[in-house]
């Protein structure tokens, strides 16, 4: 007897369950929505199972492995360091078991109904959803696609056992003796840092003329200073070409001012990049517009070119943040539920987790230049923070961008310790519309970092305290 595929009808259904699609289905069922949320993969997505989550307890367990070595300047010395990299690597996943199955019981907890499976468009209302065993038939009233991307490969460097992806280098029994790393943006400066910090004698090949192209040069600069610090090697404008493989390692050929050179390790890391997920899911079928990199062409509520289906994250336009996908997906729940919200991207921060951290949310200097403003730039030295100086790490800066005219804060660039946790009060001026003035009057505790963020502020005022 054949079972009939009947169709199951949801309010929304939410393609991918990443940190876009899953806050975007808890926002809208919290909006009184009857949701469906679908992935073939595990709750969290690349983010917290390959991503964001597993790569930064790896540099944490990087960065303590650096200062269990000890400081002569400080007075402590100690007599070696052992690294059980199978316990860092136990507890690296007990960390993303934590927040993968805090996401399943957030899922339930709003009454979204979970399904395993691979979506594939239909039509504009109609998606199937398939396993290894069976069909089931979806009809929506609206839909979310949150399907992220995944790593570009070179086809010169096909991922293997020894020519790994960011989910490869995550995954790695042992700590490599060698490691070269193929592109220098944020994920290959992440991990090749992590791994300098283990003892790796790391080599960066970059393609560009400067590692982590998305940021200033001048902090940029304190990076790769740290990284040769580290026993680092770095190669810009360098083309890797191919990659010879063996049982117990790799020899990589590369081209750099002209000349062609070969260097042996025991992995190749590629980080070139990332493409959305947007072919064999249907979404032609849906009728859905993509431009010529893929990505779906959506409006300022998240809207496709279809209606009734939004798209967020990785697969529309911008950094693949995990951050702006989780922004976009409560706007695009909103939208569905009537509210009028639409997106606005002037306060999303970019943060590489590198040594020292660096950050940046609005406008830089140049940008705010190019778009006509007139500027005060406020630029404060971690060197005369206290707090700074009590950690032994006083590499770095904060930059304030703020408006010549009012003072009004449209930027900020901060590289040194905790850059992730500080560039948050420059986002928040950003939003809320404060001025330089606002942070100056605003009593920060001392002594922390976070006065840092003050300092700036005076300086752009012309009434630095702790500075001439």
């Amino acid at each position: 007897m054949v079972v009939g595929d009947f169709p199951v009808e949801v309010d929304t259904l939410v393609v991918g369950a990443g940190p876009g699609g899953y806050v975007a289905a808890i926002r809208a069922a919290q909006l009184g929505q009857k949701v469906t949320i679908v992935d073939k993969g595990a709750l969290g997505g690349v983010c917290l199972n390959v991503g964001c989550i597993p790569s930064k307890a790896l540099i944490q367990a990087g960065h303590l492995a650096e200062s269990a070595k000890g400081s002569e300047e400080l007075g402590i010395k100690t007599e070696g360091v052992t690294i059980d990299f199978s316990k860092v690597q136990e507890w690296k996943g007990s960390v993303v078991n934590k927040l993968t199955s805090g996401v399943e019981g957030l899922l339930k907890g709003n009454k979204v109904d979970i399904v395993k499976g691979e979506a594939y468009f239909v039509d504009k209302n109609t998606a199937k959803v398939m396993d290894d065993k069976s069909s089931q038939t979806y009809k929506f009233k609206h839909c979310i696609v949150a399907t992220g991307s995944s790593p570009i490969e070179i086809p010169t460097f096909k991922f293997s056992d020894r020519v790994l992806d960011s989910t490869g280098a995550l995954n790695l029994k042992e700590v490599p003796k060698k490691l070269v790393v193929i592109g220098a943006g944020y994920v290959g400066s992440e991990l090749g840092s992590a791994y300098a910090n283990f003892g790796t004698e790391v080599t960066f090949l970059e393609g560009a003329k400067d590692i982590l192209s998305g940021f200033e040069k001048q902090m940029t600069q304190l990076v790769k200073k740290r990284l040769k610090n580290k026993g680092a090697t770095i190669i810009t404008e360098a083309m890797a070409k191919g990659v010879e493989e063996s049982a117990d390692g790799v020899k990589v050929t590369y081209e750099a001012k002209g000349k062609e050179e070969t260097i042996e390790a025991d992995y190749v890391l590629v980080t070139v990049g990332r493409r959305p997920n947007t072919s064999e899911i249907g979404l032609e079928q849906a009728g859905i517009e993509l431009d010529e990199k893929g990505l779906v062409k959506i409006d300022k509520q998240c809207r496709s070119s279809v209606d009734n289906i939004f798209a967020i994250g990785d697969i529309v336009a911008g950094p693949p943040l995990a951050h702006k996908a989780s922004y976009e997906g409560k706007i695009a729940a909103e939208v569905i539920a009537g509210e009028k919200s639409e997106i606005d991207y002037l306060g999303v921060p970019a943060v590489a987790f590198t040594d020292p951290e660096l950050a940046t949310v609005g406008m830089t200097e140049k940008d705010a230049k190019d778009a006509g403003y007139d500027v005060k730039v406020g630029k404060f030295p971690f060197a005369a923070n206290g707090r700074a100086l009590s950690l032994n790490n006083s590499d770095g800066f904060l930059k304030l961008i703020s408006r010549k005219e009012d003072g009004l804060v449209i930027g900020g660039q901060i590289a040194g310790p905790n850059a992730s946790d500080m560039i948050s009060e420059i986002g928040l001026a950003i939003e809320a519309g404060m001025t330089v003035e606002d942070i100056a009057l605003t009593i920060h505790a001392h002594p922390t970092l976070g006065e840092i963020t003050m300092e700036a502020a005076e300086v752009a005022l012309g009434t630095p305290i702790h500075m001439l």
